[in-house]
């Protein structure tokens, strides 16, 4: 088979080609960055300092949280400084989620890289280098992780940034049957409150009392089955509940919820107890 060589440019020095550019590309398509399955929360986001994050993501099946920092050409002390001063702003901020910090740069120098390992120590910090390539009708990026982060919890909760969707968009994303769920899991919730409505936003359907948000309980359909997260302290008597019911039962999540992953047959199967679940979760949010 014929090898093709690879063209590589440089962004920085590109006449067309600028940050922003970069930035809209990659919150189109988060995928592209190789750090999983990921919703775009905010960009440009204001800090208190005066500056503004370049892109703020968030796990679609999960509740990590990544402050994301660009920048063309190589990476200096003052892209570092800046991506974990963001970092510490949105985790003080926001402390009940897992946060990450993504520093993003054409070039990451040996010298810059052992200073970014010496704050990984401290720091959950991510550093891709981004290569621009050009295939002749366009420009590709490629993105290559130089420097990892530990992976810590899960979580989710409400995000008022959070870019809406719409039922097509889920349909397409998992299945038609698989949203059907949720559509189940409504009527449930309608039981003990008929202003309850479904809230269909990027990384999660969520619910709404009166218009406003009000997530209690999340759902997030899949191809072939849909993960309902049920916010609620842990407690043994539900645990003991799940398991003799014969759900399927994942990993509770660190910021208090259980999470069950429910194939079309599940909610009439086991309509009285995840009622119960939903109930008791809609009460404790008060």
């Amino acid at each position: 088979m014929k090898h093709i060589p690879l063209k590589t440019i440089s962004m920085k020095h590109h006449p067309q080609l600028n940050e922003k550019w970069v930035q809209e590309v990659i919150a189109a398509d988060p995928s592209i960055l190789g750090l999983g399955d990921l919703a775009l929360i905010d960009k440009e986001r204001t800090q208190p300092s005066g500056g503004r994050l370049d892109l703020l993501f968030k796990e679609v099946d999960g509740g990590t949280r990544y402050e994301t920092e660009l920048q063309l050409g190589a990476t200096d002390e003052t892209h570092i400084i800046r991506t974990i001063e963001y970092w510490d702003i949105e985790q003080r901020l926001y402390p009940q989620y897992d946060h990450v910090a993504v520093l993003i740069a054409e070039n990451v120098t040996a010298r810059f890289l052992n200073v970014i390992r010496l704050f990984n120590g401290f720091v959950p910090l991510i550093a891709l280098q981004m290569t621009a390539i050009d295939i002749g009708d366009g420009i590709g990026l490629h993105f290559t992780k130089v420097v990892d982060a530990s992976r810590r919890g899960l979580i989710d909760e409400d995000e008022g940034a959070l870019e809406p969707a719409d039922r097509a968009y889920w349909e397409s994303r998992a299945a038609p049957k698989t949203v059907k769920i949720s559509d189940e899991i409504l009527e449930l919730c309608k039981v003990f409150d008929p202003s309850l409505e479904l809230k269909y936003n990027k990384p999660y359907i969520g619910f709404t009392r009166g218009g406003i948000a009000f997530n209690f309980a999340t759902c997030n359909p899949k191809k072939s089955a849909m993960n309902l997260s049920v916010k609620l302290p842990r407690d043994e008597s539900i645990d003991t509940k799940l398991e003799q019911s014969g759900l399927d039962l994942l990993e509770y999540a660190r910021w208090g919820a259980y999470r069950l992953k429910l194939e079309p047959q599940d909610v009439a199967k086991h309509k009285p107890l995840l009622e119960e679940l939903l109930k008791s979760a809609y009460e404790n949010r008060g």
